[in-house]
């Protein structure tokens, strides 16, 4: 396995305001070349540090350039260092970090600069010791700043994302039904009853993949938000998976795909019953749908004391290996000229995968194009995964 590659070092931009040019001074040398690691971000930062000496000077530079931090002296010429912290949190909104130095340490200072807006308090005189220990608090809050507009931002886009994909996937379906109501509504068709008949065919298999698609994604955002609850207990995987090809045996009988199983006669496991079943049925629905006719689907269970292996072999009509690496993103289906007339909401790998990093295991395929496929899914036993 490749090594994780390191965080890239992430700088905080620091502006001191002090009218002494001693304590302005001191400051830059104790920040330059400091590192600071904050093992709870998995990050590590350092400090780029600008010095101005008033209060006006501290606004220009504010208002002129980016500042994450800012140390900021309460006695200064001009315009006091409260009064800057009133400005600065009037216009930046609290992007910008503010730790109050001053000599004339006090509760009630100390109390009224945290009621305008300021993260800390730093009295003089301090140590570097004092002074590395209070920016690092701060960059470590920075640092979770970010990375919770970053998720939020993330997040956005995700759900943008869903609801375009989702009304995309919902588009053709409807479009259809609506085509064939409509041809049902015309005289000239709607009144042959074999017409009739093939168009409510076709509606309903739509109208059954709308509904699919939309289990899938409720399944898929409970997995994921963990509102599901997880109700483990001891299975028979053996039998769940018998019940898995029995339901897929309706569609496999009309397209004449046999069905075997491959395990032992029974096989005990701790899991959720449900998750277990959308496992299974997703595989073997899935291996009978990208089936040729007359093929066969193959179910095998094998255990060992660290995991237990379910493996999902059928003879349909494959994939490339450009194809297998997209397989496991959301939406995703093969589209191809096999493939243009198979109704699949492109979630249910997506949920395999989700479902088998519980158990902390892995799906993985292998495939060739006009031989078949096999989905091998790897659950780690209970005593393995608190290993």
């Amino acid at each position: 396995m490749d090594p994780v590659p390191p965080n890239p070092m992430e700088t905080i931009r620091v502006l001191v305001v002090d009218d002494e040019a001693g304590m302005r001074l001191g400051v830059e040398r104790t920040l330059r070349g400091f590192h600071a690691a904050l093992p709870d971000v998995e990050g590590e930062v350092d400090f780029a540090v600008r010095l101005v000496s008033s209060g006006e000077e501290a606004l220009e530079a504010l208002r002129s350039s980016s500042v994450d931090l800012l140390l900021l002296d309460h006695k200064l010429p001009g315009i006091q260092g409260l009064d800057v912290l009133d400005i600065v949190t009037k216009e930046r909104h609290g992007d910008v970090l503010t730790v109050m130095i001053t000599a004339y340490a006090s509760i009630e200072t100390a109390v009224s600069a945290t009621k305008r807006g300021a993260y800390d308090f730093l009295a003089k005189p301090f140590t570097p010791a004092e002074l590395k220990a209070t920016v690092t608090k701060a960059a470590r809050h920075l640092m979770l700043r970010r990375q919770a507009q970053n998720l939020a931002r993330e997040r956005h886009r995700l759900r943008f994302q869903l609801i375009s994909v989702v009304a995309h996937e919902l588009k053709s379906p409807l479009a259809a039904i609506e085509g064939y109501l409509r041809l049902l509504e015309d005289p000239r068709t709607g009144a042959d009853p074999a017409t009739r008949s093939r168009m409510v065919e076709r509606s309903l298999l739509r109208l059954d993949g709308m509904r699919k698609l939309i289990f899938d994604l409720l399944d898929l955002t409970r997995i994921e938000s963990g509102e599901r609850p997880r109700n483990l207990a001891r299975i028979d995987l053996v039998e769940r998976a018998s019940l898995a090809l029995d339901a897929a045996r309706p569609a496999a009988e009309a397209r004449a795909v046999s069905l075997a199983l491959d395990a032992p006669a029974e096989l005990e496991f701790e899991a959720d019953p449900a998750e277990i079943d959308i496992v299974l049925n997703n595989l073997v629905s899935n291996a009978v749908k990208y089936n040729r006719d007359g093929g066969a689907v193959t179910l095998s269970i094998r255990e060992d004391e660290r995991q237990v292996t379910i493996a999902v072999q059928d003879t349909g009509i494959g994939m490339t290996p450009e194809e297998c690496g997209r397989l496991f993103g959301e939406f995703v289906r093969i589209r191809n000229e096999k493939t243009k007339n198979i109704l699949g909401s492109g979630l249910g790998l997506s949920i395999l995968k989700r479902i088998a990093a519980l158990y902390r295991g892995e799906v993985r395929v292998t495939s060739e194009p006009d031989v078949g496929s096999t989905f091998t899914v790897t659950l780690a036993r209970e005593e393995a995964a608190a290993s």
